[in-house]
C-alpha cells in the first residue's frame, strides 16, 4: 500500500515537472533528461514510469481534457442556442489551451493523423453529454440555417479553429510571431468566425 502511494506521488511529481518543461521548451525541444532533472530523479526511474516522451505528453493531455470535461458538459447541456454554445465552448477551450501552450501543436498533429481516435483521446475514454447539443444541430439543419454535418466533424472543426487561432494568431491581426496573443482578441476573432459561419453555413 505504501509502495502504491509512493508510486502515485512520484508519478505526479514527474507529470508536474513535464508540464513545466513542455511549457518552457515545447514538445519538440523537451528531452527526457530535462524532465528527469526537473523532477529530481534519474532518467532510469523516469523511463520506469513513462517509456517515452510521447506517452508522458499524452498522459498530460488526457488529464487536461478530463479536467475540462465537466465544463464542456455544462456548456452543452445549458439553455444557450447552438451558436452561443459554440462561441462559449471555443472561448473556454482557448483559455485552457493558453494556460498550456505546448498542447496546440500536439492537437494539430493528432487531428491530421487520426481524427476519430483523437476525439476519444481528448475525453480520456469518457463521453461529453451532448444529447441536447445534437438536437440543436438537427434543429438548425431542419430550419436550413446550416448544412447537414456529422457532430464529430463539427467538434473537430471547432477544436481545429481554436488551435489555429492560438498557434498562428487571430485572423487579420498583424502581430510578431513571438507575440503572446491577448485572450480577448482571440475571443473576438472566434466570435467573428462563428458569425460568418451563420452566413456561409457549416460543412
Amino acid at each position: 500500500m505504501v509502495k502504491t502511494q509512493q508510486d502515485t506521488t512520484t508519478e505526479q511529481k514527474i507529470l508536474d515537472a513535464a508540464r513545466k518543461v513542455f511549457i518552457a521548451k515545447g514538445m519538440a525541444g523537451a528531452r527526457m533528461q530535462d524532465i528527469a532533472d526537473e523532477a529530481g530523479i534519474n532518467k532510469a526511474m523516469l523511463h520506469y514510469y513513462f517509456r517515452s516522451k510521447e506517452k508522458l505528453f499524452e498522459t498530460i493531455f488526457k488529464e487536461l481534457s478530463i479536467e475540462f470535461l465537466p465544463r464542456v458538459n455544462a456548456i452543452f447541456e445549458s439553455d444557450l442556442s447552438l451558436f452561443e454554445k459554440i462561441e462559449v465552448f471555443c472561448s473556454e477551450y482557448i483559455s485552457r489551451m493558453m494556460e498550456n501552450p505546448f498542447i496546440p501543436l500536439f492537437i494539430v498533429n493528432e487531428i491530421n493523423k487520426q481524427p476519430e481516435i483523437f476525439l476519444k483521446k481528448m475525453w480520456g475514454g469518457k463521453r461529453p453529454q451532448i444529447g441536447k447539443f445534437l438536437q440543436q444541430i438537427e434543429s438548425e439543419i431542419q430550419k436550413g440555417a446550416i448544412e447537414r454535418i456529422h457532430p464529430a466533424q463539427l467538434m473537430l472543426n471547432m477544436v481545429s479553429m481554436c488551435v489555429v487561432c492560438i498557434r498562428y494568431g487571430p485572423p487579420g491581426v498583424d502581430l510578431p510571431q513571438s507575440a503572446t496573443y491577448p485572450i480577448d482578441i482571440q475571443r473576438v476573432s472566434w466570435v467573428s468566425g462563428v458569425a460568418s459561419m451563420r452566413t456561409s453555413r457549416l460543412g
